[in-house]
């Protein structure tokens, strides 16, 4: 009989609470004031005028695998009432309701009948065809009339998702006109006007910034499923925002390099050319002088901060930075977050005016209460990457240190003076420069600053600069045994045999099912019931050798919002999983009701959903981070998730891809810093671990099965590969997951030197590298709708590059492998080996050795 680890009650747990009120804790520090001319906080708690598409219908998280089912979201509107707020308005926030539900059953009806003419199941029409939201209704003389109060909120809300990327277009990027035509018309009738934003991504506010009348902007993003509580925090003041901005809202859409090219603007979803180079965010504003409507790192309080230097020094390589910070305001206690950007000295490579080197937070501080951060950094992470040279080079001159809140507010506080050119990282060049982008340059060296500030210069001799020479795996070789008995994971974790010595027992079989999940996409479902223990969960490996050999197959759930489970399911009083319950989004598969409830049993898994990805980022807190990752964790343990598909940390290369709410930033040490914060904190759980993704350059979501990236090598390395290498130094996560993309012309999944090379041998990843769903499978349910010019990914391939894991499999991907190894021949363009296979299924195997710890 199978064993199940959901609850048979559905009562709220003890658990649930503690985890929700974690959650609202979180949500605090995650919001951003953009704005604030004295409205906010709203301290009296009499009637409120509340408008807007995200006031009830308030958005929790992105769509598709990011999304949380969780057990219940409080909205905007609920959560002021709960804090003693008087809504007013609620004749218009019925209207909009009405109009909303309409098209929402028109949208229903037209996934119906697409989905059925198409022959497919209902979430895959939704992939491709999410609902879009309606313009919001028009604000009337009456409604202000009825309001009865002088201060109003106005919620703008967006969303977005995996399969599909946002448009610069009215209702997305850009305002709804009936949102330009509400807001100016709130500004002329109320005296205090809050914009509050319940968005995924950035969004085009130079017209609200121009509109007269508006006191405050308040960046939610989305907070999960206690979202409104947390606004509700913020706007009365009983938590003081302490978010920065990790992305730079542009004045223009135009003014982000890439915009012309990205995804569909160009036309072109097949070829992806980045010609923007290493001059991404806040490095393009900076050193071309575009001046942005928001700039990186910045974030307003309650309160006001002094920042002071107080002592730069170097030892040792490392160089420290001592930061005082007093908050001097009268009223409120308040969170700082002190920045530290680099400006590096342009020699044989061209450098940006400056670039983010490391941050911390402080503690919350009480009106007129002092704290002195140290804040550290190597010196060799002010490395950039040499293409002549194949290697990370520190070179000669004068580092400029800049502190403080933001980008664009910082003073210049010391300079390093390096007496010689060093080599930091020997290794070689790995990605083909075929068919590159011409990338863009500013007319002047950014880094030659010629500000002569009476600042500290400390020199440093370039002999005291460590260089580090990679060694790379030249060719794997077959595993070999002496040992008779059948060896076990036991036996592995008593020392008594190497994991290597059990693979070498395995028959190709063995190993071939080991490297595939267990979803046989022809036998059923696509997505939702992969795991039969835990429904709802992703994937699992295989357990072809639980019984024999000991080695229990992981189950995997999706995130990184929180898990995404079923939070219903039923059974036969044997044990036999009935169909129903199953969710995407809003669409929930029906039960049987012919069958007898007392012939069932029901089972619940409710999840927290956490902030998205973006607005954790947004804390720049790591300690708090790691208290995210160890809630997930938690629950990780309750349902026996092994490996959560998370974090999520690709580059918000331009703000229309949809999966940016996901994502965390525009800037890798902020994204590496994150995920490794987060895994940290799912790793205090032994046996429990995470899975970066997605790897790499993962930067659109049109086509996204068969989009070839372009880009140079130092831009990979840089900006796109950073943050991943962060990560996986500061917490070796236990998994990594590819990308679907190509990188100049090979798939990420089949890409020896991005796997091989760059993680496991620069980086040392120890840990399984896996696909995304049906990377190596043939799903037109999926990857269709739009004529591909490049093939799918070859599973063989996945196997030559060491994809350890392919996810969540089929038949095919099994018999593929068998045959290449057995019969020694090509198959879809990768010759593999023995010990090709033996590799990967190692790979697997520790994993879920590792799984088993407890």
């Amino acid at each position: 009989m199978t064993e199940y680890y959901a609850k048979t009650s559905a009562e709220v747990t003890k658990e649930e609470l503690v985890h929700m009120e974690l959650a609202r804790d979180l949500a605090g520090e995650c919001m951003v004031l953009l704005k604030n001319e004295g409205i906010l906080p709203l301290r009296e708690k009499g009637k409120l005028a509340l408008y807007g598409n995200g006031a009830r219908q308030t958005v929790k998280g992105g769509t598709g695998s990011g999304d949380v089912n969780s057990r219940s979201v409080v909205n905007i509107e609920d959560g002021l009432k709960q804090a003693g707020y008087e809504i007013t308005t609620m004749g218009w926030l019925n209207r909009f309701t009405e109009k909303r539900e309409n098209c929402i059953r028109e949208h229903g009806e037209l996934i119906r009948e697409q989905a059925k003419k198409m022959g497919i199941p209902e979430f895959a029409v939704s992939f491709a065809h999410p609902f879009v939201e309606p313009g919001p209704v028009l604000i009337t003389e009456e409604d202000v009339k009825e309001s009865e109060t002088d201060t109003a909120v106005y919620v703008i809300a967006r969303n977005s998702g995996e399969g599909a990327d946002r448009y610069c277009r009215e209702g997305d990027y850009l305002l709804f006109p009936e949102e330009q035509e509400n807001i100016r018309f709130l500004g002329e009738h109320y005296a205090k006007v809050v914009v509050v934003l319940n968005v995924g991504g950035v969004m085009s506010l130079t017209e609200i910034s121009q509109m007269k009348g508006i006191g405050a902007i308040l960046l939610m993003g989305q907070l999960g499923n206690i979202g409104g509580l947390a606004l509700a925090d913020t706007l009365s003041g009983a938590v003081t925002p302490s978010g920065k901005l990790t992305d730079t809202w542009a004045k223009d859409y135009t003014d982000y390099p890439s915009s012309a090219g990205f995804s569909h603007n160009d036309d072109n979803v097949d070829d992806e050319y980045y010609e923007d180079g290493i001059y991404v965010g806040y490095r393009y504003f900076d050193s071309f002088g575009v001046e942005p409507l928001y700039c990186f790192g910045y974030g307003k309080s309650y309160t006001d901060f002094e920042i002071s230097v107080e002592h730069v020094s170097v030892e040792k390589a490392v160089a420290t930075v001592n930061v005082s910070v007093k908050n001097v305001g009268d009223t409120y206690s308040g969170k700082e977050v002190v920045q530290i950007y680099v400006s590096a000295p342009t020699g044989k490579l061209e450098k940006p005016w400056q670039e983010l080197t490391a941050f911390g937070k402080t503690k919350l501080l009480a009106p007129k209460e002092s704290q002195t951060l140290a804040i550290s950094f190597a010196l060799t992470d002010l490395a950039s990457y040499s293409e002549d040279e194949a290697a990370w080079m520190l070179e000669a001159g004068n580092y400029k240190i800049r502190v403080g809140n933001s980008s664009r507010n910082t003073v210049l506080a010391a300079e390093i003076c390096l007496d010689g050119t060093v080599k930091t990282v020997e290794c070689k060049n790995l990605f083909a420069t075929e068919d590159l982008p011409q990338e863009i340059h500013p007319k002047q060296g950014a880094g030659e600053n010629q500000e002569n500030s009476p600042v500290p210069v400390i020199t440093v001799a370039a002999k005291e600069i460590p260089t580090e020479k990679v060694t790379y795996q030249n060719c794997r070789q077959e595993y070999h045994t002496d040992k008779k008995e059948q060896l076990t994971a036991e036996d592995v974790k008593a020392g008594r045999c190497s994991v290597e010595e059990l693979t070498a027992q395995l028959t190709v079989e063995e190993l071939a099912e080991l490297c595939v999940g267990t979803l046989r996409a022809e036998g059923g479902s696509v997505v939702g019931n992969a795991s039969m223990t835990v429904p709802g969960a992703a994937g699992d490996s295989s357990a072809i050798l639980k019984e024999t050999r000991g080695i229990k197959n992981m189950i995997l759930a999706d995130g990184p919002a929180g898990l995404r489970l079923t939070p219903h399911f039923k059974t036969k009083k044997d044990g036999t999983l009935l169909p129903g319950g199953n969710m995407l989004g809003s669409s929930v598969e029906p039960f049987d009701e012919s069958i007898p409830k007392e012939d069932t049993i029901d089972y619940y898994q409710y999840c927290t959903a956490i902030p998205i990805g973006w607005a954790l980022a947004q804390s720049w807190n790591t300690e708090l981070l790691e208290k995210a990752g160890d809630m997930v964790g938690e629950e990780m343990e309750e349902f026996h998730v092994d490996l959560w598909l998370a974090p999520a940390l690709n580059i918000h290369r331009n703000p229309l891809c949809g999966r940016n709410f996901e994502y965390y930033s525009e800037d890798a040490l902020i994204s590496g810093k994150t995920a490794a914060a987060i895994t940290r904190g799912v790793q205090r759980h032994p046996g429990k671990g995470t899975t970066i993704k997605h790897f790499a350059a993962n930067n659109q979501e049109d086509n996204r099965y068969f989009t070839n990236s372009h880009i140079s090598e130092r831009a990979l390395r840089e900006i796109y590969l950073k943050g991943f290498e962060i990560a996986i130094r500061e917490s070796q996560p236990m998994a990594v997951m590819t990308s679907y993309n190509l990188i100049n012309g090979i798939h990420a999944a089949n890409n020896y030197d991005l796997l091989q090379a760059a993680a496991r041998d620069e980086w040392g990843f120890a840990g399984v590298v896996m696909t995304d769903w049906f990377t190596s499978q043939d799903m037109p349910m999926l990857t269709g709708g739009h004529k591909a010019i490049y093939p799918i990914s070859a599973s063989t391939g996945c196997i030559f590059a060491g994809n350890d894991l392919q996810m969540p499999g089929c038949r095919k991907n099994v018999t593929d492998l068998v045959t290449a190894v057995k019969e020694e021949r090509e198959l879809d363009g990768y010759k593999i080996t023995l010990a090709d296979l033996q590799f990967n299924a190692a790979n697997v195997i520790r994993a879920a050795i590792k799984t088993m710890e407890r």
